[in-house]
């Protein structure tokens, strides 16, 4: 969906969720102010059973000047209700009576979308949502101060000041955004309560601790999501405790918070293995969280306790920590510079050939710049020098040689190379600031060398520290394949199983 697409409406009304947080008023704001630039008359509404009271969000809203409205019924049903931050017929959102119904949002889907919707799942703040959409039709003007620093504090709250983000738009709306630091700096020192800092207390005193694979547990009384973070970081500082996982039940589902100290486990990676299938999770190595919703409970535990009773097999508690449980007892690590790999059960394969993407970068950054390439998977700091070559995977990941092992390594060929995802990859140049796409330049390439492997399939979770990243590990989960170089039995590697079969026979 366009922004622009609405703009045939006469009137819209903004309604976010009820009790709504900043990433909602702040979402809220941006697009009342989109649509009051183009002529609409427009309105901003929240319900609920409290009127917004919070500090920080009292002192947002004064300051930015949002013009948001607290309503218990509609006069007149509204021609487009355009809903920012949650879904229509959700249990904390009022449910109002609309000609026609529209949805921006980041959460999982929870229901049937109107026709009229974008809702991205991945990305860490409906403000990200928004702020690309603006991008999108070419609206960087639109964006002053106040709009920059409303997208700014939207991202900021909603990821746990940036512990969660997992998304590269997230990180291109960070960079992009010349929002006003003062006001930033005041809000994050504005987050904690009195009484927050008693539930934080409390919360503490309960720490349940499974000192078999260090890590702890703690339940919240419902709180900012910040308080969880706070938390988190408190006790993941005891010694004994290598990672801990905050949760709080809220009125949609759950709201949990990851933190890691050892490289064994990283925080995103654990928070997307909690909420699989159940809501979504995503951060970084030593901060992550994520939500969990009753309605997706409810689908794959068909006994799920919405109370949550302890005593019962599936309530949020005991989920959290069953899962807890297979995360660290069901899953094996293997140091591939101790390892020495047992080859009898593996077969032997070959890789097949396959058409990737090359780009030289000097096109793009001038030689002896520093350069950041942004994929999904993360951001890669790297030297622009004469013979740097990068090579695009099917997958997006770009990886740098030099033109003498693009010579040696690759033939050029005439067939195109293009990428189906989500976000392409992209490189900065760290002296100016400027982003470029790196699909605008580049052309395919086929490997010519056959790369012989040792591959199995894997039956279990498995963590791979690869020889030359101690740091660092590859996760294979069930059904995808763990191999060994035929030339080099040090060099241990995982292969997710749709490539493997793409990129590999047997011998």
């Amino acid at each position: 969906m366009k922004l622009s697409s609405l703009l045939d409406h006469k009137s819209i009304t903004i309604q976010c969720h009820d009790n709504p947080d900043a990433d909602a008023i702040c979402s809220g704001y941006v697009l009342y102010r989109y649509f009051e630039k183009h002529g609409v008359k427009v309105r901003f509404i929240y319900s609920g059973n409290f009127e917004i009271s919070k500090s920080n969000l009292v002192y947002l809203i004064k300051k930015l000047g949002i013009e948001i409205e607290y309503v218990e019924k509609l006069r007149s049903k509204p021609e487009l209700l355009l809903l920012t931050d949650c879904q229509y017929g959700e249990g904390n959102v009022r449910k109002f009576n609309a000609t026609e119904v529209a949805v921006i949002d980041h959460h999982q889907v929870s229901g049937n979308l109107p026709k009229l919707n974008e809702v991205r799942s991945n990305l860490g703040s409906c403000c990200t949502v928004i702020w690309n959409l603006l991008k999108i039709e070419n609206e960087a003007d639109f964006i002053d101060k106040k709009i920059a620093t409303a997208l700014y504090y939207g991202l900021y709250s909603d990821t746990n000041a940036f512990s969660e983000i997992s998304h590269p738009l997230d990180r291109d709306m960070i960079e992009d955004l010349d929002y006003d630091h003062a006001l930033i700096l005041r809000l994050k020192n504005m987050n904690l309560t009195l009484k927050e800092a008693r539930i934080a207390g409390v919360a503490m005193l309960g720490v349940e601790y499974h000192k078999d694979n260090n890590y702890a547990i703690l339940k919240s009384d419902p709180c900012d999501p910040n308080i969880l973070g706070l938390i988190g970081d408190f006790i993941v500082a005891v010694d004994s405790v290598d990672v801990c996982l905050v949760y709080s039940k809220l009125n949609f589902g759950v709201k949990f918070s990851v933190r890691s100290c050892v490289s064994e486990t990283k925080a995103d990676e654990l928070a997307s293995f909690i909420a699989n299938k159940i809501g979504s999770g995503g951060g970084h190595k030593e901060k992550a969280g994520g939500i969990i919703k009753t309605e997706l409970l409810k689908k794959v535990y068909p006994s799920y306790t919405e109370i949550d009773d302890e005593s019962a097999k599936y309530s949020t508690s005991n989920i959290i920590r069953m899962r807890m449980k297979d995360y660290f007892e069901n899953s094996d690590i293997i140091y591939a510079r101790k390892t020495k790999i047992d080859l009898s059960d593996m077969t032997k394969y070959v890789k097949s050939p396959l058409v990737v993407g090359y780009v030289r970068p000097q096109d793009l950054v001038p030689e002896g710049n520093m350069a950041i390439v942004r994929t999904l998977s993360g951001d890669n700091n790297l030297e622009i020098k004469s013979n740097t070559v990068l090579i695009i995977g099917i997958k997006g990941d770009v990886s740098a040689i030099t033109d003498e092992e693009f010579k040696s390594a690759y033939i050029k060929t005439g067939k195109k190379f293009s990428l189906n995802l989500d976000y392409t990859p992209t490189i900065k140049d760290a002296d100016n600031g400027k982003t470029y796409s790196l699909m605008k330049n580049v052309k395919g390439c086929i490997s010519t060398g056959d790369m012989n492997v040792y591959a199995r399939k894997l039956t279990r979770t498995t963590k791979v520290f690869p020889y030359w990243d101690s740091e660092n590990y590859m996760i294979g989960r069930s059904g995808d394949f763990l191999c060994v170089s035929v030339d080099d039995p040090n060099n241990v590697f995982i292969i997710e199983k749709k490539i493997f079969k793409k990129t590999y026979t047997i011998v």
